[in-house]
């Protein structure tokens, strides 16, 4: 059984109670921000980050502090839920603690057109389910920062996933200097003015410390 398949999750309330419940009990719930995390607040708040498009959906960046603002959520966030026939937005949280009274959350907004009554609509997180689109604009929005950018860094991607990857030769073709850090190798390392082959939690601080001193 697939967690992240729209056509499964709509098909059947046991496939939605088995997904919710997995979601809850999963690591990718319970994770904490780490040091590369906290690194990368570090920068936006010295004013040197102004796009973090992340193929995560685990909600960490904004966990650790970093703002709406330069986050773009390639593949959605678990952060977020919504009601799929209405589109109240419901904070992940909130429908996890009542999971138990509720294994099968359905949107409760009161409709006036409706006489007040329930919408009664199916609720999802905003993670990108296989069969669904991307965010709208995300991509977009992430082309257009990243050819604009003085640098485009590349932290602990494997660069296979489209069409994420792809910002990477977009950005070289515009002349943005490439860093690439991550333990294996990628077929854009090309690319890069700079490899980075060591643990992201260790090289990531080190690097932000080192770019900001620099700018100072």
């Amino acid at each position: 059984m697939s967690v992240y398949d729209i056509d499964l999750f709509l098909r059947n309330k046991e496939d939605r109670e088995y997904s919710w419940r997995w979601q809850k009990e999963s690591p990718v719930w319970n994770a904490q921000p780490g040091t590369a995390h906290k690194a990368l607040v570090k920068l936006e708040q010295a004013g040197m980050l102004t796009l973090l498009a992340t193929q995560n959906f685990d909600a960490l960046h904004e966990k650790a502090g970093n703002s709406d603002n330069v986050i773009v959520n390639l593949h959605g966030t678990i952060g977020t839920s919504h009601c799929m026939k209405c589109h109240q937005e419901y904070a992940t949280a909130d429908i996890m603690a009542r999971l138990d009274e509720e294994p099968d959350p359905h949107c409760h907004r009161k409709l006036k057109y409706r006489g007040d009554m329930p919408c009664n609509g199916i609720i999802k997180t905003d993670v990108v389910y296989f069969g669904e689109a991307l965010p709208d604009g995300a991509m977009e929005k992430s082309y257009s920062l990243a050819t604009k950018a003085d640098e485009l860094w590349v932290i602990g991607s494997t660069l296979e996933v489209y069409p994420a990857a792809s910002i990477v030769p977009v950005a070289a073709q515009a002349g943005v200097p490439i860093t690439i850090m991550n333990m294996g190798h990628t077929q854009y390392d090309h690319l890069a003015s700079r490899l980075i082959h060591e643990d992201i939690a260790v090289a990531l601080p080190k690097l932000v410390d080192e770019t900001i001193a620099e700018n100072k």
